[in-house]
This record gives structure tokens, C-alpha cells and sequence, in this order.
């Protein structure tokens, strides 16, 4: 790729690329043509990609793993090869799951793959990948078909959130409802 267009992609000017260039402080390889274009080297890794498999309670430990068989096949046929598989317990609601922000916070991932969007997030799925697409990575979701996300489900899991925090996370699905049958919605 010639300079000025990597100097744009890294939202600097093309002189101070070239700058960086003839002092030897350009951060990438690069060299020039007898014609006097500079050619930056494209990166050789193509990065990594994560296949993400999240399951909502521990009980789920067989779904989980067939999440991830499914989610290497995936891969594979992809012909991904820098792949690392990272399995998660816990609800799409709550926004604090570790493993999770480790991976939104590692540059090197250029994609996550994973089998339903609701694995990412029950809520703001759009602004998490817009978020990701600003600094070239994205999501890839298998199954684009929304399967659980209409307004029942989603009242369901913000219910369950809140039972699980008043009452314990025990009876908070059973709790959650209880309190959507007596709503009329359940």
C-alpha cells in the first residue's frame, strides 16, 4: 500500500509518514521504488480470531461445548488459522464478564465469532460492534436469526437480573416469572 494512503488509515498526515520514513521511524516496513513511491508492507499476521461461546448458568455445560464444536467447524471452513476459543458463564445482561472485556480490550483480535448475537449482549449489541469496526475488527455472528430477542425475552432477562440481585441468584429465573405471569406477558 503506498504511504500516503497507510498515513490515512492511521489518521496522520502524509508528511509526517514521510517524515517517519526518511528519519527510519516508521513504525512498519517499507521501502521505496526507483519511481520514488513508497510502498508500506502489509502486516503478515492477520491477527486473531476468537470464537466466543456463552452460556447463561453453569448447568449448561453440554450447550456450551456444542457452541464451540459448532463455532470450530465454523473456523475451519473459514480457513481461519489463529484461532482461540474463550467459553463464558454468565448472563448477556450483566456487563461485567472478564473474559469478555479481555477480549474487547485485545488489539490483536480482529474478530469474534460467535453463534447468536445475544452471546455477546442482550442489549447494545450495535454500539459493541460499531465500537469494534472503528478500529477494524468485527463480530461475526453464525446464526444472524434472532432467535430469543424480542421484548418478552429481553423484560425476562432484565427481570431476572433484577430478582438476582434483591433475592439471589438461586431463584431468580423461577421469581423473574412468577412476576411476568402476573404481568399477563409470560
Amino acid at each position: 500500500m503506498k504511504l500516503s494512503d497507510w498515513a490515512r488509515q492511521q489518521g496522520i498526515s502524509s508528511i509526517t509518514a514521510w517524515r517517519w520514513f526518511r528519519a527510519g521511524k516508521l513504525p512498519v516496513p517499507a521501502r521505496q521504488l526507483p519511481t520514488g513511491t513508497i510502498l508500506v508492507e502489509a502486516p503478515r499476521s492477520e491477527g486473531t480470531t476468537v470464537l466466543y461461546a456463552r452460556v447463561s448458568s453453569a448447568d449448561q455445560k453440554e450447550d456450551r461445548e456444542r457452541q464451540v464444536q459448532r463455532l470450530q467447524a465454523f473456523a475451519q471452513e473459514q480457513g481461519w488459522t489463529e484461532v482461540t476459543v474463550v467459553t463464558d458463564i454468565g448472563s448477556g445482561v450483566n456487563g461485567k464478564r472478564k473474559k469478555l472485556l479481555r477480549i474487547l480490550r485485545d488489539p490483536q483480535v480482529v474478530r469474534i465469532v460467535m453463534e447468536h448475537r445475544d452471546r455477546l449482549a442482550r442489549f447494545g449489541c450495535d454500539v459493541l460492534e460499531a465500537a469494534l469496526a472503528a478500529s477494524g475488527r468485527h463480530v461475526v455472528v453464525i446464526e444472524d436469526g434472532d432467535v430469543t430477542d424480542d421484548l418478552v425475552h429481553d423484560v425476562l432477562d432484565i427481570r431476572t437480573s433484577a430478582c438476582g440481585r434483591r433475592y439471589g441468584r438461586r431463584s431468580a429465573r423461577h421469581r423473574a416469572r412468577q412476576a411476568l405471569e402476573a404481568m399477563g406477558c409470560g
